[in-house]
């Protein structure tokens, strides 16, 4: 039999034998070993998978050696019906013991005592043709067996009325001005129609024309309405318009046009050069000869005339970046059209704003303002020197260029201004010889300092991180050290915190399942093997967590949380005066029923919410109920919607005032253009209470600005908010009051001042100023600046109070409740009731009172996230974290970093900057209206599954999900070699360390609710030994021995494609992802190669010059390659596609100019003009 022994990341060494792993040798196989840890020190780490195949090579089962946390081996199975298709995907099952990697004839066996009787695989119905489509999709577990998804294929008929759209473009300022009209519906069997039912019937059908092209993506609200969002593409198929579903109901006159559509322009290389977004003004954009992005401006630019510009270097990466006062687009494209703008590092540079920058400064030189600055290949002047304190650290790379080793090509440095005055912020990268980063040096606008500094093991796993923290340059400096334990295949066990002398804190002590799921977390103190609370975790069949603590059986635990997914053991009717409200049980996802208690409050009782959605999956109602009088509507919340999502009407109640409820909320909702619209104009009140959203008898309009940010809603008293170019606040007034914020170039929030009183925000450390006080000691204090809070993983350090607290989360990352050990002798407790009796000649006497515990904050939410009985909420505390984990404000907003929220109108203040990335959802609202289900995050949502594992990415840290919220926060620590770890280090180095970087930029793309994607191997798939991305952009599949077998087929030559980083090719397919999400591929479709032409094995789309492209972009930032030819088979150079003979001619009629042809060049690939309208959609939507 073959077999095939790959070896990652080894060293032999003279003398020292391992050998315990004993693969079947009658089976052909492949086996690979990652060492975790150094190979020359003790008995090492490993991570040892084996992949067994069947006579006729196909995988059959996959065996990861002592993979389990009691170090049994974990087992899939992989089987295939009749015809060879693998048709089931069976759960990895943890196996009694191990056999040293030899094949197990039972795979099986030992199902049932991890998995119980559950159905462990997912189950694909195929229809009968050779085309293998999928008619329905079962998922794991019994309950689902009846649950499938279902996929339909069909051709339109009259009866669907899809509307035929009619376009006409003229040629106007440089730029197609479309119009369109509404024809007649289209006839039988003119669109492919494919639909989508999930597991609870919701249905999604989309409508796609010959060419590919979507037209309509239909969702099915009920029997008598959907949801259509239609596509409308001009004469040259430049999509022209998006038409959400408010507009498509009616007619498209311009007033529909401005206030609920997307409308679109191009010049003649079809270059998206003009947008305007439903309810904001017109947006330009301006080109190099090189179609790089060089200036843009959003309606308060152009009110202003000025422009947003970056610069770019000799390898096309962004060097620096300001504003400039310029004319119109046209006159703008004019002088950068035909110059590629470059500029290179110069020893002199030139000084603006304050700052020294080391470039020239040769191309739009009358910079009114530079805001960012970016040093790559050598360090600038000034920077600090990096010295390790840690014994035995990796040796330090320098810019000597001279050494065979050196900083060519990392990002070195980067300069942010302050929005609002002219401070800065320098941030350094320092790195070892294998290109890992050890080191951080920044540079506050204060002049002090945040210098981090990491060890890292064999695998690049942190095993200690030291913190050294100054605000200022005169003050003393903050040390904190966290030290990490973990298990033989990398998963944290242990997380120790340490503030300067202080004691040391245990944050984390964890314990796995043997699905390598977090089972217990032990949480704070000082004495390892206790903690100062346990949480325990359950989760289902499907890997969703079920349970944090048991709510009906608290005991010692301060908080206790169930989850309720497809079981309903509330009211189903709640609300008996509206019985279509009903709760059922979910499959799709989405929550039905959640219960909690808190231990910190003396005899509470258990409290749950009840949850209705609509066929949209948007919540119409949470209905609280307590468990001792579950129908008295207490805190309910009830919406309903128009179609874009726009919230019509809210009914929000509270407590219990006699014998009903209280009704606080009765509101109505009214947007501009009478309803026809996504601005909201007023909000009513039929409820004369002050609670909830303030009552007015006569409410006022709320206005906006130009870019469609609000600037006053004075029913709550805020009179004006004034934004800066990122469309932040930096200043709000309410009630007199006036709130001013400092924001850095790149969004982070510095500095906010509020009555008088300031808040700085430095790289976590938050300070606050304080006036005089009396410490816990009895110590009178003076008023100043103090340092309040210091983040943790577990909570956060309060340096006012000197000790540690620590959050009970739910699953949105809702802090519930704080404790700490105020006492210090390692127990927390909750208020105490006490029951104080006596006799008395009268009779008894009772005089009973509370014993004040060490819990604090108990905060409970609406679904929408406004907290109940929080009339008395004090801003005294620094720590201001509640509903999603995010900072209230003091004008009752939640900061998200990117917007402002009003959990009281369940809306933003601000549209989405990524809204066309989802277009069938209003751009002012919150989570595609399911609270319940999602959060907005400000991070990157790229999923990876590694076996039986799921890793969330989230800027440079792989996460699981945290078993006590569902919300992914709790870091993960892989193996280095596990596909996890190659996953994670291909996406750092995509990144390139630099939080701004191109590459970083792109993966904040997917920082949504909508797009997002998951990363897997392609083992076991029709596509093992590739990298692929499926048709709906959903996944991305690549090979899972990348570091063995990197290659792209790009030069031609053999050799030099085994060379091509293995980050590159998953960018490559990552494009894809995103390209498939925002339009899907069949956009993309049109043949770029014809197999018949070429003789080659299939066609290859127009998506691979897309994504190729924008693999370029990455490769221009790193100064690699650029990419100029493509082939099918890398080990076949006969068939490579040479792009530069690729030519594109327009046929643009009228008066545009007609006959231009595209040339390529060494530098980029020339796209279609679908695919350059959609990379510009992408790459303009920046956050």
């Amino acid at each position: 039999m073959k077999k095939i022994i790959i070896p990652i990341s080894t060293l032999l060494v003279s003398g020292v034998l391992y050998a315990q792993t004993s693969p079947s040798t009658t089976e052909n196989y492949i086996y690979t070993k990652t060492y975790l840890s150094d190979p020359t020190i003790g008995t090492p780490k490993t991570s040892e998978t084996i992949r067994y195949f069947d006579i006729l090579g196909r995988p059959k089962q996959v065996v990861n050696v002592k993979a389990s946390p009691t170090e049994k081996d974990v087992v899939s199975h992989i089987e295939y019906d009749q015809y060879g298709r693998p048709v089931k995907d069976y759960l990895p099952v943890p196996q009694s013991g191990t056999q040293n990697g030899a094949v197990y004839t039972s795979p099986l066996a030992n199902a049932s005592s991890i998995y119980g009787s559950e159905k462990i695989y997912t189950e694909k119905i195929l229809e009968n043709s050779p085309l293998d489509r999928i008619q329905q999709q079962i998922q794991v577990g019994n309950d689902w067996s009846t649950k499938p998804v279902m996929f339909g294929y069909d051709a339109n008929t009259t009866a669907d009325k899809v509307k035929k759209y009619t376009t006409g473009t003229i040629w106007e300022n440089g730029a197609t001005k479309t119009t369109a009209g509404e024809g007649v519906f289209f006839a039988d069997g003119k669109l492919y129609k494919n639909s989508v039912k999930d597991e609870d019937g919701n249905e999604t059908i989309e409508f796609k024309n010959g060419d590919g092209q979507v037209l309509l993506v239909r969702k099915v609200l009920s029997v008598t309405e959907n949801a259509d969002t239609y596509y409308v593409y001009n004469e040259y198929d430049q999509l022209a318009f998006v038409i959400p579903p408010l507009a498509s109901v009616g007619n498209i006159d311009q007033a529909a046009l401005d206030n609920l559509c997307y409308q679109y322009r191009y010049d003649g290389k079809n270059r998206l050069v003009e947008k305007k977004l439903p309810g904001k003004g017109w947006e330009y954009m301006v080109y190099d000869k090189a179609d790089r992005l060089v200036a843009t401006q959003d309606a308060n630019l152009n009110a202003q005339g000025k422009w947003l510009i970056t610069k770019y270097d000799q390898s096309g990466r962004p060097i620096y970046s300001g504003i400039i006062i310029g004319g119109t687009r046209e006159s703008m494209q004019n002088q950068a059209g035909d110059i590629v703008i470059k500029e290179s590092r110069d020893a002199v540079g030139f000084i603006k704003n304050g700052m020294q920058v080391y470039y020239t400064n040769n191309f739009f030189y009358q910079i009114e303002t530079v805001l960012s600055v970016y040093y790559y290949d050598t360090y600038p002047a000034g920077t600090p020197s990096f010295v390790p304190t840690i014994p035995n650290q990796s040796a330090v790379l320098t810019d000597n260029t001279s050494l065979k080793l050196n900083t060519k090509g990392l990002p070195l440095a980067s300069y942010m201004k302050n929005i609002e005055d002219d401070s800065w912020t320098k941030n350094y990268s320092y790195y070892d010889t294998k290109g890992r980063i050890i080191g951080t040096h920044s540079v506050n606008h204060l002049g002090g300092y945040t210098q981090t500094e990491s060890e890292l093991d064999f695998s690049g796993t942190p095993k200690q991180v030291i913190t050294k923290h100054k605000r200022l340059s005169s003050d003393p400096e903050k040390m904190i050290t966290e030290t990490f334990t973990y298990d033989h295949q990398n998963r944290m066990l242990v997380h120790k915190h340490k503030i300067d002398n202080n004691a040391e804190e245990i944050l984390t002590q964890n314990e796995y399942n043997e699905l390598s799921q977090l089972k217990t977390k032990k949480v704070g103190g000082k004495v390892v093997g206790s903690g100062l609370q346990t949480v325990d975790y359950q989760y289902n069949i499907r890997g969703w967590m079920t349970q944090m603590n048991d709510p009906n059986n608290l005991d010692a635990d301060l908080f206790g949380y169930k989850i309720k997914y497809n079981q309903v053991e509330g009211l189903q009717t709640p609300d008996a005066s509206d019985t279509s409200l009903q709760v059922t049980p979910k499959y799709n996802g989405n929550i039905a029923e959640v219960d909690w208690k808190t231990g910190a409050t003396p005899n509470e009782s258990l409290k749950r919410y009840g949850y209705v959605y609509d066929g949209l999956n948007r919540l119409s109602a949470g209905f609280y109920q307590n468990a001792t009088n579950p129908s008295l509507r207490e805190y309910y919340e009830k919406a309903t919607y128009d179609l874009n999502g726009n919230i019509k009407t809210m009914v929000r109640t509270a407590q219990r005032i006699g014998p009903t409820s209280l009704m606080i909320d009765n509101l109505t909702y009214e947007y501009e253009n009478g309803n026809a619209s996504n601005r909201l104009q007023t909000v009513r009140d039929a409820v004369t209470i002050a609670q909830g959203y303030p009552y007015k008898a006569n409410p006022a309009s709320i206005v906006y600005d130009a870019n469609g940010n609000m600037t006053s809603l004075r029913d709550k008293g805020i009179s004006s908010i004034q934004y800066n170019y990122l469309n932040l606040p930096r200043q709000i007034t309410q009630n007199a009051q006036v709130t001013d914020y400092t924001y850095r170039a790149d969004g982070v929030k510095v500095k906010k001042l509020f009555g008088g009183l300031q808040t700085d925000y430095l790289d976590g450390f938050q300070y606050k100023y304080t006036y005089a006080w009396e410490d816990e000691t009895g110590t009178m204090m003076n008023d100043e600046m103090k340092l309040r809070i210091i983040p943790t993983s577990e909570g956060y350090f309060d340096a006012l109070r000197n000790r540690y607290f620590y959050n009970y989360t739910d699953h949105l990352g809702n802090v519930r409740l704080s404790y700490s050990d105020a006492d210090g002798n390692g127990i927390v407790t909750g208020d105490i009731l006490v029951n104080n009796c006596y006799d008395t000649p009268d009779g008894q006497i009772c005089n009973n009172y509370i014993i004040t515990g060490e819990a604090e904050g108990v905060t409970n939410y609406y679904p929408f996230g406004l907290m109940y009985n929080n009339e008395n909420h004090s801003f005294d505390q620094a720590y201001q974290y509640k509903y999603n984990g995010k900072e209230l404000q003091e004008t009752g907003m939640y900061d998200y970093g990117a917007r402002m929220y009003m959990p009281e109108l369940g809306r933003w203040g601000v549209m989405d900057p990524l809204s066309e990335l989802y277009y069938s959802y209003n751009p002012y609202n919150y989570v595609a209206n399911n609270p319940i289900r999602f959060i907005d995050p400000n991070g990157m949502w790229i999923d990876i599954e590694d076996g039986d594992n799921t890793y969330r990415y989230n800027n440079g840290k792989l996460y699981t999900q945290n078993a006590k919220t569902k919300k992914w926060d709790v870091e993960a620590n892989v193996k280095s070699d596990s596909y996890a770890g190659q996953i994670l280090a291909a996406l750092t180095s995509i990144t390139g360390g630099d939080k701004d970087s191109f590459g970083s930029t792109f993966l904040g793309l997917f920082a949504n609710d909508i797009i997002n994607t998951t990363i897997q191997s392609s083992k076991g798939t029709d596509w093992e030994g590739q990298n692929a991305t499926y048709t709906d952009g959903s996944g991305v599949l690549t090979d899972f021995k990348q570091e063995v077998m990197p290659y792209t087929s790009m030069f031609g030559e053999k050799e030099k494609q085994l060379q091509n980083p293995f980050h590159v090719t998953l960018f490559h397919e990552l494009g894809h992802s995103l390209l498939d999400q925002t339009f899907s591929r069949s956009e993309l479709g049109k043949t770029w190669v014809d197999k018949e032409r070429s003789g080659l094995s299939k066609d290859f789309s127009q998506a691979e010059i897309a994504a190729s492209y924008i693999e370029n972009l990455l490769r221009s930032e790193q100064g690699l390659p650029i990419r100029v030819s493509y082939s099918p088979d890398a080990g076949n150079t006969s068939t490579l596609v040479d792009v530069k003979s690729i030519r594109w001619q327009p046929t643009i009629k009228g008066n545009g100019p007609s006959n231009t042809k595209i040339n390529t060049n060494t530098r980029v690939f020339t796209m279609p003009n679908n695919v350059q309208n959609i990379y510009n959609k992408i790459i303009n939507s920046k956050k």
